[in-house]
């Protein structure tokens, strides 16, 4: 597990009575890269050094599971079991932002702090993905990404188009994107996790300043990708050149040069 997050330091942040650990690697401006789950795997971590392989300080809290650990069936439901219970990611709340999202933007107005630059980037990842539209409520989150967002639980047909943020957030995002905020968002197309619902909501929303990749897993595509797929920029990544999860990566990381570094 130690060395999956070689080259990273480790610290704690702490707000509102909850202290975590944060793990950093990198120089310049600040990316909070927040994991999916089942935690800070060694692809989470793979994720984040590719970040600050663009010139940024990519930042990791632990919210849940051990950092470095690898996936497995069993350490999945585990997560996944402790994500639905928690109060702090409201796993089936309606028009709800997650509790854990005031020490996000917490941990974010310290990174951009320390870290300097014009503001700050976030990527969420299943459970976390909208907590990065949670977060952009703040002026210094300049490059909201979410990826394979999963909460609320898509259960019923309310909850697909659900974008787990309150209505009052929602509005102030929606302002944001008035002033030249955009949003990207990345799924699987037979992902049931991430329902098309979801990211339709999210375009009647924000309109042009949302910027959908939504990667073709239908049966027979192009590329072999099972129906299954999930993870976007780890476990389901194909890091080769013109595979589709490579180039939804590379535009992650110029839309984070582009609005941190430019």
């Amino acid at each position: 597990m130690a060395g999956a997050l070689e080259g990273f330091t480790e610290s704690s942040f702490s707000h509102g009575g909850s202290t975590r650990t944060v793990f950093r690697t990198g120089t310049g401006p600040a990316v909070i890269v927040i994991h999916e789950v089942p935690g800070v795997t060694p692809l989470v971590a793979d994720f984040g050094r590719r970040v600050a392989a663009e010139g940024l300080t990519a930042v990791l809290p632990s919210l849940f599971g051990t950092p470095g650990k690898a996936p497995s069936a069993a350490y999945i439901l585990r997560s996944m079991t402790h994500g639905c219970v928690s109060r702090e990611f409201a796993s089936f709340a309606l028009r709800s932002t997650s509790p854990v999202t005031a020490w996000l933007r917490a941990l974010a107005r310290k990174a951009h702090a320390d870290c300097g630059g014009p503001g700050v980037g976030a990527v969420g990842m299943c459970f976390t993905g909208g907590f990065a539209l949670a977060m952009a409520v703040d002026d210094e989150l300049l490059a909201p990404v979410l990826s394979q967002p999963s909460l609320p639980l898509a259960l019923s047909k309310a909850r697909a188009r659900d974008l787990g943020v309150s209505d009052a957030d929602l509005d102030r995002v929606r302002a944001r994107t008035e002033e030249g905020l955009c949003v990207i968002g990345l799924r699987f197309t037979g992902d049931r996790a991430v329902p098309a619902a979801r990211f339709q909501r999210l375009r009647d929303e924000l309109g042009d300043a949302f910027l959908a990749v939504e990667i073709d897993s239908s049966p027979g595509n192009p590329y072999g990708i099972p129906r299954s797929a999930h993870s976007v920029l780890t476990e389901h990544l194909v890091d080769e050149p013109g595979q589709p999860t490579r180039a939804a990566l590379d535009q992650v990381l110029a839309f984070f040069r582009d609005r941190l570094l430019a």
